[in-house]
């Protein structure tokens, strides 16, 4: 195992919102490479920290990592989706806190074989757990043009993306598409030239796109996030870092819905209903990161944090 150094991004901003008690249970759902973890397992006594994460690399990286720390941290391979399975699994009713840390780790942009990244050539996989079925290489090699426009256009956000599922379904007629390189130079010859020109990588929104449909993240944090509020003790907060705006809508969407459930009529004079709040949200806007810290870690540039605390409620 090559071992690695993570730098987690808002480190301080997002111990500050998790407020993190000595003797509290908390976790990390996105462990990766335990940056944000380590720091909140150095502040518990008596406490827990949960760390899981639905890639085994990770698993073990973050082994190596905790060690320190003893019986204070349990691991767990399992995707954040399923939190109330790991729960149960550990006998544990409650959590303090809990963090999100949404997308592709350091660790797996920069492992090769992963085929993360549009920068280096590897194989078409881009799976965040190495045993599930769905790759790269089937979504882009078996998914009808129509299916793959929609995927580039809702999950990327990309303009050109009809051109760009056209011309990958001619060019898989010659041969199939294998690497994330023979990828980005199908993108690159599909798109203007105008297009080309400044801006970030043309392959971007392609690879983010086919990324989370492979690992079909969007539609997980939706649901998950409903699990991991119910899951939280009165006072318990949640902190999630979103890395594009279709991540940060959903975590807006999902705590506001938390914080103002109420379904009746606007004209209705009192709630009828019966929803009450189950959440306060910390953070009206997403807390961002510093020049200073944008400046020492790149990945860092389009990180939003935002954060909700538990309100008493009967469940």
């Amino acid at each position: 195992m090559t071992l690695y150094r993570h730098t987690p991004v808002l480190l301080r901003e997002t111990l500050d919102l998790l407020r993190v008690m000595p003797d509290g249970v908390y976790v990390d759902g996105t462990l990766g490479g335990a940056g944000h973890a380590a720091e909140i397992a150095a502040r518990l006594t008596g406490g827990l920290l949960i760390g899981v994460d639905q890639d085994q690399d990770a698993i073990a990286q973050s082994a190596f990592t905790l060690a320190p720390y003893g019986g204070k941290v349990k691991l767990v391979k399992e995707n954040f989706a399923h939190m109330r399975r790991v729960f149960a699994d550990l006998g544990i009713d409650k959590a303090d806190g809990v963090l999100l840390d949404l997308g592709v780790s350091s660790y797996q942009v920069d492992a090769d074989a992963r085929g993360f990244t549009y920068q280096r050539d590897a194989p078409l996989d881009m799976r965040m757990n190495e045993e599930a079925d769905l790759t790269a290489y089937e979504v882009v090699n078996q998914y009808r043009e129509e299916s793959l426009t929609q995927i580039f256009f809702s999950y990327g956000e990309e303009k050109y993306a009809r051109r760009i599922a056209r011309a990958i379904v001619q060019s898989r007629t010659r041969k199939p598409i294998a690497s994330t390189l023979e990828l980005v130079s199908i993108v690159k010859n599909a798109m203007p030239r105008q297009a080309l020109m400044g801006g970030p990588h043309p392959a971007k929104r392609i690879f983010q796109a086919i990324r989370i449909e492979v690992n079909q993240e969007l539609s997980i944090l939706d649901t998950a996030l409903d699990d991991i509020i119910h899951l939280l003790n009165p006072g318990g907060r949640i902190c999630v870092i979103g890395y594009h705006s279709l991540e940060d809508r959903i975590v807006k969407r999902n705590f506001k819905r938390a914080e103002s459930p109420c379904v009746c009529p606007p004209d209705f004079p009192v709630c009828v209903c019966g929803k009450t709040p189950q959440v306060h949200i910390l953070t009206k806007k997403p807390v961002r990161p510093g020049a200073e810290e944008i400046a020492a870690n790149h990945r860092a540039r389009s990180a939003k944090l935002r954060a909700a605390e538990k309100m008493s409620t009967k469940e």
